[in-house]
């Protein structure tokens, strides 16, 4: 039997290339010169609409920290564009307790109108300030809509079920209205779609109107576009540089940071596409 023969280890040699002790200082110097162009670019973009903005907040203070002054200038001048439009909000549970009687306009100049309420999530939830929010709401002349949270991996059925013994639309309310967002996990999208077309007939067969599909614009044009012709869309789109609600969308849910009275912390506002008269064919009849 040969004796098996011992290879002397192989020694990896250091390259003798030095790192540039530059190299990173330049990689950092570049990002944070590409980030003052941005900046500077989305200054002079909403040049006018800072020049209000400062000036407004230079005699009212600031009342959160959450909405930087790039974004105020932004909500301030999409709606400024959409000045013949209509303006609206979106509330759950998670804007805590609202006072109502303080919840008028949006940047303290742009009147809001509407207000969309979740009502209900999944199979068995409903949302702990549904009740109140929706009374209230209603109480200081609000136009009222009630949305439905879609669980992808939850009966369609059950869910439709949820939403209509806790919702009770009248002449004057949107549409029902059923919000996804979400790619299911245990089955496929075909699966999917069938589940929501499930819960929109349903749902369609008690109310006698077609509901509003609510999603970001990525998903409705991947998943639902094509697929559900014929129903109303509210799209959310956050997309800095876009500023003008497109004639496929009837609401353009904006931002997600607004600052409203009476409401702590962020507040998701939007824009119908049409002016006050139009709105009153887009409700219950």
């Amino acid at each position: 039997m040969r004796k098996p023969v011992k290879r002397k280890p192989t020694v990896k040699r250091k390259s003798s290339r030095k790192k540039s002790p530059f190299s990173g200082k330049f990689l950092s110097i570049g990002a944070f010169l590409l980030f003052l162009l941005f900046i500077g670019i989305a200054g002079y973009h909403y040049r006018e609409a800072l020049a209000y903005y400062f000036s407004f907040r230079s005699r009212h203070e600031l009342k959160t920290a959450n909405t930087t002054k790039i974004e105020g200038a932004r909500i301030f001048q999409v709606l400024s564009k959409h000045s013949s439009n209509v303006f609206g909000l979106d509330v759950s549970e998670y804007q805590g307790d609202i006072h109502w009687e303080e919840v008028k306009t949006v940047e303290d100049t742009f009147q809001l109108e509407f207000a969309f309420i979740r009502a209900t999530a999944g199979k068995d939830k409903i949302d702990a300030k549904f009740k109140h929010n929706w009374s209230k709401a209603k109480e200081y002349g609000f136009v009222c809509g009630a949305y439905h949270y879609y669980r992808p991996n939850e009966n369609s059925i059950k869910q439709a079920d949820n939403f209509i013994k806790t919702v009770t639309l009248k002449k004057g309310d949107f549409p029902p209205i059923l919000d996804i967002e979400n790619l299911p996990k245990t089955q496929s999208i075909d699966s999917l779609k069938v589940g929501l077309r499930r819960w929109l007939t349903k749902v369609e067969n008690h109310y006698g109107v077609k509901p509003i599909i609510y999603s970001g614009e990525s998903y409705y044009k991947d998943f639902l576009k094509k697929e559900f012709k014929g129903y109303s869309f509210w799209i959310a789109n956050y997309n800095f540089f876009v500023e003008q609600i497109k004639d496929d969308w009837l609401f353009w849910q904006f931002t997600e940071k607004a600052t409203i009275p009476g409401i702590k912390g962020p507040v998701d506002i939007n824009i119908y596409n049409g002016t006050p008269k139009m709105l009153n064919y887009s409700v219950l009849q």
